[in-house]
C-alpha cells in the first residue's frame, strides 16, 4: 500500500468507531459552544496525529471542504419546487390548474390545463439544475486541489487534497500556488520572514501585498520543523473583514506574541516572489474569510420591475371584475329562464344547483377560462430580453478598451433598463475623472518652493540658491519620502532602449532633458513667494548604474510618483524590508536605516509614520506623511523661523490645490531613547491585545505623533481622462445632475470641476460652511424677478465637516432643498461612509434614480448604496469593479452606456411589457365577449390546444426580439441630441397613462375582432369552432401587425420572426385540424381551418377586421411619437439658442447654414422613424 494512504486509512477507521447517540449529541453541543466563542484556542494537530476524531483537540471546527450547491440529487425536485413557489405567479397558475380538477368549476380538460405552467416550471428547473451542476463541478475541482500538509510520522510534508486540511495543520505553499486555507504565517524562505501575496481573487487588487512571519516563534532557517511549534494560538471568531485579524501566540513560558492581518495568508491568495511559506491553519472551509465574503450575486429590483408588479395587481383586479361580471351574468341568465334548459344535466339524484350556487361556481370557472389575462410567460421573456440586451452592451466596439483589452462587464442581469432612467450621478474624482497616473510637479522644502520644469512658463526669480543648499533641502525631503511607505516591492527592471520617458511603464515622471547646472526660476503663479526650478544632475554620459535598473511596485500611484521623483534627483531606494530601508545618495554613498516600527495609515488619523534609527547619528527619528490639515495641527509650538516656514508651506499648498494638484505634507521628529522604550512597551501591549486592538494601536500612534517638525510638501498632478469634459456636458444636457464626492481639498476639487466643465465660469459658487445662509442665498436668487424662467447656475462646494452636520436628521431636509437648487455639488474631504450617506439621503428624500461611479476600495460603499453602481478598472485595483453592477474602462464610456444603451434598454423593455399586457388582454377579451352569447357558461369558441399554442408558440418570440433589437432612435441622434434621454426619466414611457391607454386599445381591438365576424356570421349555421377559427386568425394578425407598428427599426430578423410566426400558425393549425379528430372531446376541430380557407368570406373578414382594429393605433402611435421626439428636439434647440446668443456675429453667419441642414436632417429622421 502507498505510504501516502496510511494516515488517511487510519483516520477513516478511527472515524468509523461506533459512538452512542448521547455522546454524539454532547459532542455536537460542545462543538457549537466552541464555535460561538469570541476567542478560540488552537493547538498543533501533530501530537494527536492518527488518533480518533473524539480525541482531536480541534475537532469542533469545520474541515476545509466546501459546498456551494443548493440542491442534492435526491431532493432536487422538492427543493426546486419550493424555491419556485416563492414566486406568487407560479402559485397563482398552479392553483388555477388544480382548481380545474374540481368538476363543478372546470373549464377545460384538467390535464391540458397543467401544460403551460408545467412547461414554464420545467424550463426554470432545467436552468437551476444546470447552474447547480456547474457549482458542483467547481466545488469538486477545488476540494481535490493538491497541497502539502506536514505529517509527524513521515517527518515531511505530504501531498494531500484541500479537503483534507484541518484547523491546526501545518501547510507549505510554494511560489505561484494558491493558499488552501487561512494560514498564520510562521516561516518563509526569505531571510527577513517576508512573503508576498496577490489578493486579486479576493478583492481584485493586483498589486502585491507583504506579509510577515510571526517573530519569536520559529527559527527562520531552511530546516524549519513544525514539531518545534509548541505555542497556544488564540484568535478571534471568524468574520468577513479582509483587512483585520486579531491573534496572539502564547509560548510555554506564558509570553504573548501578537499578530494581525500582516501575518495572515488568506485562502484564495496567490504566493508571489517567495519560494516557500509555511503556515498554521487557523480557519478552514466555510469559516475562511474568503468564503464568508462569498455571499453570491446581489439582487436588485429595477424601477420598471416594481411598476410591473403594480400593474400585475391591476390585471388581477381586472380579472376578478370580469369574472364577477360573468358570475352575475350567469345568475341573471338562469333567473330569466322560464324552465330548466335541456343542456343542464342534473346529478345522479336528479338535483340541480340553485342559480346562486351556480353563479358562485361560475366565478371560479371564469377565472380558469380567463387566467391568461395574467401573462404567465412575461417574467421568463423579460429575463431573455435582458440577457440579449447585455450581450449587445458587452459587444459594443465603442465601449471596448484596446489598451487594457477589456470590455463592459454586466454583472447585474436584472437592472439594465435602469440605465435609461438615471437622474443623479455621484462620481469619485481620483481615478474616475482623472487617470490616477501621478506626475511629480512641485515641492516645497523648508518654506522654499521648487517647481518642476514643465510647470507652465516659469519666470526667473531674483534669488539664486547655491548647489549645496539645494542638495541639503532635497535630502531633507527625499529621504523622508523614501521612508514613509509601508510596502515597496523592488525588482530589477529590463533594460529598454532610451525613450522620451525615462522611467518604468508607470510613466510617473516625464523626462525633462535635465541640465547639469541647477537653475532657479520664479513662478508667476505664487505672488511674493520664492520659487525655484529643479533639474536632475546630469550623468555626463556615464553608463547606467545598477540603481537605474530598479523597478518599483507601490500600493498606490502617489507613492510610485514620489519614489521615482526622488530617484530622478539622485536619491534612490535600493532596498525595503520590514526591518530596514536602504537609500543611495547622489554621492553614491548608501545609508541603511533600521526600521523600528510602522504606524500604518488609517482614515481617522489621515497620516502614516515610520520610526527608524539613523545610521550615522543613531537617533530615533519618526518620519510622517499625510494630508495637510492632519499634519499642520500636530506641529510643535511655532515661533520665529518655524512659524514662517509653516506659513509659506501653507501658501504653497493652497496654490497647489488651486492648480488641481494632490498635496502631501512631510514631517520628522527626533525621539529620545527613554521615550522610545516607554512607548515601545505600550505598543507591544496594544498589538497583543485581543479587545479594542485597533483603538489601542491608534492611541499609541497618536501618542507619538506630536510636536512634529515640518520639512515640506509635494504637489502631484493627476491628469483628466480623455473625453471627461464632453461626457459631463452631454450628461448635464440629458437632464442628469452630476455630483463629485472626493477626499481632496476644496481648492483642488474646484479646479478639477472647472477643468472637466462640471463648473462654468458664470456659475455662482456657494462654498458653504453655514447651511442656512447658503439656502437663504439660493432662495433669494430664485425669487429675484430678474431670474424668472431661467435656470439658476449655482454650484455648491461643501466640506466633510459641514457635510457631517448637514446629514444629521434635523438638517437633512434643508440640505436636500439646497442641493435641489444647485446645478452641481462638490463634496470635499469626505470619507467613504459619508459618500454612501449622501447617495442614500438624495435617493430616499428626492425619490430619484441614482448612479454611483468610482474606481477604488473607498468607493465601494457609495457604489453599493446607489440604484446602479459602476466600477472603473483603473490604477487602484478591482475592488470597485467587483462590487459594482457594471464595469467600464474609462469615464467617457458612461456617455454611450447611458444615453444610447440605457435609452434603448429602457424603451425596449417598457414597450415590450406594455405589449405583453395588451396582447393577453386583447386575446382573453374575445372569450369574455363570447360569454354574453352563451349564457356566461364558461364555454370557449376556440379549441383549448390552439389557445395554448397561441401564447407558447405563435406570439411568444416576436415580442422577445422586439425587446432585444428594436431601436426607436439611432445611436447617432441619441449622442447628438442628449436631451432625448429625458424621455426615460421620472415617470418615463412606462407609466399609468400608457398602461391604461394600451388596455383600452386592447378592449377596443377585441370588440372589433369579435363583433365584425359575429355580424358577418350572424343567422348562419356555422358551428362554434368554425366561428372561433377566424377570430383566432384575426387576433393573430392584429397582434402581430400591432407589434409591427411599434417596431421602429426593421431588420431581417424581425421580418423572419414575424412572417415565421404567421407561417407556424397556419402550419400547426392546419396539421392539428387535419389530424386531431377527438383530441379534446367532446369538441371536434377536424378540417375546420381547411374549410374556412376555401371560403372568400374568411379572407374578407380577416382584412377588414384587422384594418378597423388597428386604425386608432396607427394614428395614435404616429402622433404621440412625433410629438415626443419633436418636444425633446425643441428643448435641445432652445438650449442651444441660449448658447447661440453668446456667439459672435461672424461665427453665427458661418454656422447658420450648417444649423439649417442639421434641423432639416433631424426633421426627416423623425418623419422616417414615424413611418
Amino acid at each position: 500500500m502507498n505510504n501516502k494512504e496510511l494516515p488517511r486509512k487510519e483516520a477513516s477507521r478511527a472515524a468509523m468507531t461506533w459512538r452512542s447517540p448521547l455522546a454524539l449529541l454532547r459532542d455536537a453541543l460542545r462543538g457549537q459552544r466552541a464555535r460561538e466563542k469570541e476567542l478560540r484556542n488552537l493547538v498543533s494537530n501533530l501530537p494527536y496525529e492518527g488518533l480518533e476524531k473524539g480525541k482531536q483537540p480541534n475537532r469542533h471546527f469545520p474541515g476545509n471542504a466546501i459546498k456551494t450547491t443548493k440542491y442534492t440529487l435526491l431532493l432536487f425536485i422538492p427543493m426546486n419546487l419550493f424555491e419556485q413557489f416563492h414566486r406568487l405567479a407560479n402559485i397563482y397558475f398552479v392553483g388555477l390548474a388544480i382548481l380545474n380538477f374540481v368538476p363543478v368549476v372546470n373549464a377545460f380538460q384538467p390535464e391540458v390545463a397543467l401544460i403551460p405552467i408545467c412547461i414554464i416550471m420545467a424550463l426554470t428547473a432545467l436552468k437551476d439544475a444546470w447552474e447547480d451542476f456547474r457549482r458542483y463541478q467547481s466545488d469538486r475541482k477545488l476540494n481535490n486541489t493538491p497541497c502539502l500538509i506536514y505529517s509527524r510520522k513521515e517527518k515531511q510534508f505530504m501531498e494531500r487534497r484541500w479537503k483534507d486540511v484541518r484547523v491546526g495543520d501545518f501547510v507549505k505553499v510554494f511560489c505561484n500556488e494558491i493558499v488552501p486555507a487561512d494560514l498564520l504565517l510562521l516561516h518563509t524562505s526569505d531571510p527577513n520572514g517576508v512573503c508576498h501575496i496577490e489578493t486579486a481573487n479576493l478583492d481584485g487588487e493586483t498589486n502585491l501585498k507583504q506579509r510577515r512571519a510571526m517573530s519569536g516563534l520559529c527559527i527562520s532557517d531552511p530546516e524549519f520543523k513544525p514539531e518545534s511549534f509548541d505555542s497556544l494560538v488564540v484568535c478571534e471568531r471568524p468574520n468577513n473583514n479582509l483587512n483585520h485579524f486579531k491573534c496572539y501566540a502564547e509560548k510555554p513560558d506564558k509570553e504573548k506574541v501578537g499578530a494581525g492581518i500582516e501575518s495572515l495568508l488568506l485562502r484564495g491568495c496567490t504566493v508571489r516572489n517567495t519560494d516557500t511559506a509555511v503556515g498554521f491553519v487557523v480557519y478552514a472551509g466555510h469559516e475562511t474569510k474568503s468564503m464568508l465574503n462569498n455571499n453570491g450575486p446581489r439582487y436588485k429590483r429595477s424601477k420598471l420591475e416594481r411598476k410591473l408588479n403594480i400593474d400585475v395587481i391591476f390585471c388581477v383586479i381586472l380579472l376578478f371584475a370580469m369574472c364577477l361580471v360573468g358570475s352575475l351574468g350567469h345568475f341573471v341568465w338562469l333567473q330569466k329562464q322560464p324552465g330548466v334548459p335541456p343542456y343542464l344535466v342534473a346529478d345522479s339524484n336528479g338535483h340541480l344547483d340553485s342559480p346562486g350556487l351556480s353563479a358562485f361556481y361560475m366565478f371560479f370557472t371564469m377565472i380558469i377560462l380567463l387566467q391568461v389575462l395574467i401573462p404567465i410567460s412575461l417574467y421568463v421573456s423579460i429575463e431573455l430580453v435582458k440577457i440579449g440586451q447585455i450581450f449587445f452592451i458587452a459587444n459594443d466596439i465603442d465601449l471596448y478598451d484596446e489598451e487594457t483589452d477589456s470590455r463592459v462587464q454586466c454583472k447585474a442581469l436584472n437592472i439594465t433598463e435602469d440605465l435609461g432612467q438615471i437622474e443623479y450621478i455621484f462620481s469619485d474624482k481620483t481615478g474616475t475623472l482623472t487617470e490616477n497616473k501621478m506626475v511629480f510637479r512641485r515641492c516645497s522644502i523648508m518654506g522654499t518652493e521648487y517647481a518642476h520644469k514643465e510647470n507652465g512658463n516659469p519666470l526667473h526669480c531674483a534669488i539664486l540658491f547655491k548647489q549645496n543648499e539645494l542638495m541639503q533641502h532635497l535630502s531633507l525631503l527625499f529621504i523622508v519620502i523614501l521612508h514613509v511607505f509601508i510596502y515597496m516591492h523592488i525588482q530589477p527592471a529590463p533594460v529598454a532602449p532610451k525613450r522620451n520617458r525615462i522611467f518604468s511603464e508607470d510613466s510617473v515622471i516625464e523626462e525633462d532633458h535635465f541640465n547639469p547646472p541647477v537653475k532657479t526660476e520664479g513662478s508667476g503663479a505664487i505672488s511674493g513667494l520664492q520659487t525655484c526650478s529643479l533639474h536632475a544632475p546630469s550623468q555626463d554620459g556615464k553608463p547606467a548604474t545598477t540603481s537605474d535598473n530598479l523597478s518599483y511596485e507601490a500600493e498606490s500611484p502617489d507613492e510610485a510618483a514620489l519614489v521615482y521623483a526622488a530617484k530622478a534627483y539622485g536619491f534612490t531606494l535600493m532596498g525595503r524590508t520590514p526591518n530596514s530601508v536602504t537609500v543611495s545618495l547622489p554621492s553614491g554613498k548608501e545609508l541603511v536605516f533600521e526600521v523600528l516600527d510602522t504606524l500604518a495609515f488609517d482614515s481617522v488619523r489621515k497620516r502614516m509614520s515610520i520610526l527608524v534609527r539613523h545610521p550615522i547619528t543613531k537617533e530615533y527619528v519618526l518620519y510622517s506623511k499625510g494630508a495637510d490639515y492632519a499634519i499642520m495641527e500636530l506641529l510643535e509650538h511655532l515661533c520665529g523661523k518655524q512659524k514662517s516656514i509653516a506659513a509659506d508651506t501653507q501658501r504653497h499648498l493652497d496654490c497647489y490645490a488651486r492648480e488641481g494638484l494632490r498635496t502631501l505634507c512631510f514631517t520628522k521628529k527626533v525621539v529620545s531613547e527613554k521615550e522610545y522604550e516607554s512607548w515601545s512597551v505600550n505598543r507591544q501591549r496594544a498589538l497583543a491585545a485581543m479587545e479594542n486592538r485597533e483603538e489601542l494601536t491608534m492611541d499609541t500612534a497618536v501618542q507619538l505623533e506630536t510636536n512634529l517638525s515640518l520639512l515640506g510638501a509635494t504637489g502631484i498632478e493627476d491628469r483628466l481622462q480623455e473625453g471627461v469634459p464632453d461626457t459631463i456636458v452631454a450628461l448635464r444636457e440629458a437632464g442628469i445632475q452630476v455630483w463629485v464626492l472626493t477626499g481632496d481639498k476644496p481648492e483642488t476639487a474646484v479646479n478639477i470641476g472647472y477643468a472637466c466643465r462640471l463648473l462654468e465660469e458664470e456659475d455662482l459658487l456657494a462654498c458653504t460652511s453655514i447651511l442656512d445662509c447658503a439656502l437663504e442665498e439660493v432662495r433669494r436668487y430664485s425669487n429675484d424677478p430678474r431670474n424668472v424662467d431661467t435656470t439658476p447656475d449655482i454650484s455648491l462646494v461643501i466640506d466633510g465637516r459641514t457635510l457631517t452636520m448637514a446629514l444629521s436628521s434635523d438638517l437633512q431636509e434643508r440640505f436636500v432643498d439646497l442641493a435641489k437648487h444647485c446645478r452641481t455639488v462638490l463634496c470635499c474631504r469626505v470619507t467613504p461612509l459619508q459618500k454612501s450617506r449622501v447617495v442614500k439621503v438624495v435617493r430616499e428624500k428626492l425619490k430619484v434614480m441614482t448612479l454611483a461611479i468610482g474606481d477604488g476600495a473607498n468607493d465601494v460603499n457609495m457604489i453599493q448604496a446607489a440604484d446602479i453602481g459602476i466600477g472603473i478598472s483603473g490604477q487602484e485595483g478591482m475592488q470597485a469593479v467587483m462590487a459594482s453592477d457594471f464595469a467600464i474602462s474609462h469615464f467617457k464610456h458612461l456617455k454611450k452606456l447611458l444615453l444610447v444603451h440605457g435609452h434603448w434598454c429602457y424603451t425596449r423593455l417598457a414597450n415590450m411589457i406594455i405589449y405583453f399586457f395588451y396582447k393577453n388582454v386583447a386575446y382573453v377579451n374575445l372569450l369574455f365577449w363570447y360569454q354574453f352569447f352563451c349564457g356566461f357558461s364558461g364555454t370557449a369558441m376556440i379549441d383549448y390546444w390552439l389557445m395554448i399554442f397561441f401564447n407558447l408558440f405563435f406570439t411568444s418570440v416576436p415580442p422577445i426580439m422586439f425587446g432585444i433589437m428594436d431601436k426607436d432612435i439611432s445611436a447617432e441622434m441619441l449622442l447628438g441630441v442628449p436631451e432625448l434621454y429625458r424621455m426615460g426619466q421620472g415617470a418615463g414611457e412606462y407609466n399609468f397613462k400608457t398602461f391604461w391607454i394600451s388596455m383600452l386599445d386592447a378592449f377596443y381591438q377585441s370588440l372589433v375582432c369579435f363583433f365584425i365576424p359575429y355580424i358577418a356570421y350572424r343567422d348562419s349555421d356555422i358551428d362554434v369552432f368554425t366561428f372561433g377559427t377566424p377570430l383566432n386568425t384575426i387576433s393573430l394578425f392584429t397582434i402581430l401587425l400591432h407589434l409591427s407598428i411599434e417596431i421602429k427599426a426593421w431588420t431581417v430578423v424581425h421580418w423572419v420572426i414575424i412572417l415565421g410566426s404567421v407561417a407556424i400558425f397556419f402550419i400547426v393549425t392546419l396539421a392539428y385540424s387535419g389530424t386531431c379528430i377527438t383530441c379534446n372531446p367532446p369538441s371536434n376541430p377536424y378540417w375546420i381551418l381547411q374549410t374556412q380557407m376555401a371560403d372568400p368570406m374568411f379572407y374578407l373578414i380577416c382584412v377588414i377586421t384587422t384594418v378597423v382594429a388597428l386604425l386608432p393605433r396607427v394614428v395614435f402611435i404616429t402622433d404621440s411619437y412625433a410629438v415626443c421626439i419633436l418636444s425633446s428636439i425643441r428643448q435641445c434647440v432652445c438650449l442651444r439658442g441660449v448658447l447661440w446668443s453668446s456667439v459672435s456675429p461672424g461665427t453665427k453667419k458661418q454656422q447658420h447654414l450648417f444649423g439649417t441642414f442639421y434641423l432639416v436632417y433631424v426633421a426627416f429622421s423623425c418623419l422616417l422613424s414615424c413611418l
